[in-house]
């Protein structure tokens, strides 16, 4: 496969079920297939609303009967008070194993670079597993550099829930 069969475009309404398996997959990827509890409608919801909480960005091949979806990033802006200036955080980049290694997820971040340049971001960030040392050294390739000295902290469920009510 060459770069130049790789297509993307902004995700639009009736790619929420392609975007549900491909989010699927990665949950598998990432050993954490119990945690993956939404469904199609929620991502339409959340993509597709006059003012969306995210965006997505596709990545097509041509295959030998129809292009097919081999990869998505979904993505959405923040705010720096350091910088005063908005951010891009990454959520989700995932490319589907056979079509790795072709350039698909370099070309899905740098589309989201120009995003973030083209609306002023001082920086784009995301997270890694620790264990995932391919896509580690695949971000550190590109000039990424982990952020060690920071702790990722995360409400849900009934925590996030009790909190709310107080």
């Amino acid at each position: 496969m060459s770069r130049s069969r790789v297509t993307l475009r902004e995700a639009q309404p009736g790619d929420e079920f392609a975007i549900y398996g491909l989010v699927r997959e990665l949950a598998d990827y990432e050993r954490l297939l119990d945690h993956f509890v939404g469904s199609p409608e929620d991502l339409a919801a959340h993509l597709f609303a006059p003012e969306p909480y995210a965006r997505a960005v596709l990545a097509w091949v041509e295959g030998p009967d129809a292009p097919e979806v081999a990869g998505f990033a979904l993505y959405f802006f923040n705010y720096s008070t350091f910088l005063c200036k908005p951010g891009l955080y990454l959520e989700d980049l995932y490319v589907r194993p056979a079509l790795r290694r072709h350039g698909i997820g370099r070309a899905l971040l740098a589309e989201l670079a120009r995003r973030a340049v083209a609306k002023g971001c001082g920086r784009m960030e995301w997270s890694v597993l620790d264990w995932n040392a391919p896509t580690i050294g695949f971000y550190k390739s590109l000039g990424a550099t982990p952020m060690d000295e920071w702790t990722v902290f995360r409400l849900t469920g009934v925590p996030l829930s009790r909190l709310a009510s107080t």
